[in-house]
């Protein structure tokens, strides 16, 4: 299966690099030299991944994910030259899976494709059974990758699916950052407690008004989910 990844970058250089070695590597691509092309070239295209810049003409990189997480949890990998932390955290915020400084290697982008396709494709897990996963009144589908609260669908990245599937199936279980970050980023941990923080943040304003009425935090040991 070619998996199809849309590059959106004001840079024609950087597209160009992108897709050499996206395409060597098996990848259909399409790019956009501009933020406001994008939601077309979604529509045409339909793109499993998206490699976004943050400053483009038309409309910005935040914005254009903004209105990406509107109807879509479609892998969105920021690429930026904008490399502080608080701009990070900022894309990671707004629903990004994955944030690229440039200047970059173009072997580690592809390599981050690959693995954030597989955590949210479930690449080669033929043997995964697909299920649904009940607790309380959180439902996830595994094979529509949703999920669901009192029956409304929710809008997650794939990160923070992967962490509420990791929690749902092991419901009252604690698990560390470690073991979190390792599932739901499929690399190996690193001291990234900033990025984990962010995504259980996310979750928890996105599954209820009270923060730690779901996903709870003990103090030096982990996260566990309480149905």
């Amino acid at each position: 299966m070619s998996y199809k990844v849309l590059i959106a970058d004001d840079e024609k250089e950087i597209r160009n690099l992108l897709r050499l070695y996206l395409e060597n590597d098996g990848f259909e691509v399409f790019d956009v030299g501009s933020g406001t092309e994008v939601s077309g070239a979604i529509s045409q295209f339909g793109p499993d991944i998206i490699l976004l810049d943050v400053m483009m003409p038309g409309k910005d990189g935040i914005h254009v994910l903004k209105d990406i997480r509107e109807t879509s949890n479609v892998p969105v990998m920021i690429i930026s030259a904008r490399t502080a932390d608080a701009e990070r955290i900022l894309g990671l915020n707004v629903g990004a899976d994955d944030y690229i400084c440039k200047p970059f290697n173009p072997l580690e982008v592809v390599a981050r494709v690959k693995s954030n396709l597989r955590r949210f494709y479930s690449l080669g897990g033929g043997e995964e059974h697909k299920e649904k996963i009940v607790c309380g009144d959180l439902e996830l589908d595994t094979e529509k990758c949703m999920l669901l609260k009192s029956g409304r669908s929710m809008e997650l990245t794939s990160v923070e699916y992967k962490i509420m599937e990791m929690l749902m199936r092991h419901p009252g279980k604690v698990f560390t950052k470690q073991q979190i970050y390792e599932y739901a980023w499929g690399e190996d941990y690193f001291v990234a407690d900033n990025n984990i923080m962010v995504a259980i943040s996310k979750l928890r304003t996105k599954l209820d008004d009270d923060p730690s009425r779901y996903i709870k935090t003990l103090r030096g040991l982990g996260y566990r989910l309480d149905a």
